[in-house]
């Protein structure tokens, strides 16, 4: 069917892509294998920050937006694009279970006529040696085949500078028809697209993007141990590096770096580099030093106090960055696990997120011996802590 797009996956990259066609002019069935993911969106209720409910609502009510559980659509698709996590396996190995289970559900509903775009991350080679093998593409015959592109998602939850319309959206296909289709299809709602040489380039070009920030945030978590221990802040010393107006960006402390994206998309990398006898030294140190930063505070907690056995610690935000739920690869979890096995009383508060491997968000109070800062949402208030001594994992201790 003309103008009829299929979005697999609705979760923070599928719902805005879906959104963004829809208000185009495609008709979008947006595929989630939650059912009550799918009950919500077509009740017009968004389960991401980024998707308002008026918004997603007007689109459902005008038959724009639909949500299945099922793969059916596919058929009449004249678009499909492929939106599911790609995560790490407990040996840090990339989980394409995912991926492999949306293209065995896929295959065998695509045509001639069919264009196939491939947004979640994944290593260089996948597309073409992974997904299209899957899909019994014939590279023999790419004309008589469904087209193939590889177009990776940027998206940034709770970024209002930069939306899905307004970040270039980088395109390569196995064709160069497939790839101009695809450019076709993003320019509907997208101010730029940026056509690549090959899926490979695409491919890793989106690693590169986030192993850059995930190699620098990890430096400047480093180097705010060293300002701590000079008693200097390093946010002061980052804002003061800012002002020269060339060859530096500012990067800001945390308690490790999370998310669906910049913590795992680097590993991908690395893992191929082992592959092919590259070396990625500067990704594995970056992760060193990630890994370590909880168990830095958790330290720094146990300095504070004299000990951790039997006091109450009130950890501030559990997800992976402010402003959002989202508690995936959550840097926090590890700092619970830390102070727990110090012994202490351990209980969390987020405004975002309610509730978090079986236990429930707290109020803020000054019932505590420490309090310490790991994910600021905006308007906390940290009044009700009164005298609370508080740990900044942000670049300050008060």
């Amino acid at each position: 069917m003309k103008d009829s797009v299929s979005v697999v996956g609705l979760g923070y990259v599928g719902l805005p892509l879906a959104v963004a066609a829809a208000k185009s002019g495609y008709k979008v069935t947006g595929i989630d294998l939650d059912e009550i993911k799918v009950s919500e969106i077509n009740k017009g209720i968004s389960q991401i920050e980024d998707i308002n409910n008026v918004e997603l609502s007007d689109l459902v009510k005008t038959g724009k937006i639909k949500a299945e559980s099922n793969y059916a659509s596919i058929e009449d698709a004249e678009i499909v694009a492929i939106c599911v996590p790609t995560p790490l396996l407990e040996n840090k190995l990339p989980d394409l279970s995912y991926l492999e289970s949306a293209a065995k559900s896929i295959k065998g509903k695509l045509t001639e006529k069919s264009l196939l775009i491939l947004e979640s991350t994944v290593a260089p080679g996948t597309t073409r040696e992974f997904l299209a093998p899957l899909l019994e593409f014939d590279f023999n015959k790419p004309e008589k085949n469904f087209k193939l592109a590889f177009s990776p998602e940027r998206i940034d939850p709770m970024n209002l500078n930069w939306t899905i319309k307004n970040t270039p959206k980088i395109v390569a296909g196995l064709t160069s028809e497939s790839k101009n289709l695809a450019v076709q299809f993003y320019s509907r709602f997208i101010d730029e697209v940026i056509e690549c040489e090959s899926v490979e380039v695409a491919e890793t070009a989106k690693l590169l993007e986030n192993s850059f920030r995930f190699i620098n945030i990890s430096f400047i978590n480093e180097l705010s141990i060293y300002c701590q221990k000079l008693g200097i802040n390093i946010n002061d010393v980052v804002k003061t590096a800012a002002t020269k107006p060339y060859g530096f960006l500012p990067f800001y402390p945390s308690i490790g770096v999370g998310g669906h994206c910049i913590p795992v998309d680097p590993i991908y990398l690395s893992n191929a580099g082992k592959k092919i006898g590259a070396s990625t030294r500067f990704i594995d140190l970056a992760d060193q030093i990630n890994q370590e930063m909880p168990g830095y505070f958790v330290g720094q907690a146990e300095e504070k106090l004299g000990g951790l056995r039997n006091k109450k610690v009130l950890v501030v935000g559990v997800a992976y960055k402010s402003n959002v739920a989202d508690i995936r690869e959550s840097p926090v979890k590890s700092l619970i696990t830390g102070l727990k096995e110090k012994g202490a009383q351990v209980f969390w508060h987020d405004d975002l997120v309610k509730e978090w491997n079986g236990e429930k968000s707290v109020n803020v109070s000054s019932n505590f011996d420490l309090a310490i800062i790991a994910t600021p949402h905006k308007n906390l208030d940290l009044t009700k802590l009164g005298s609370v001594p508080i740990l900044n994992t942000r670049g300050s201790a008060q």
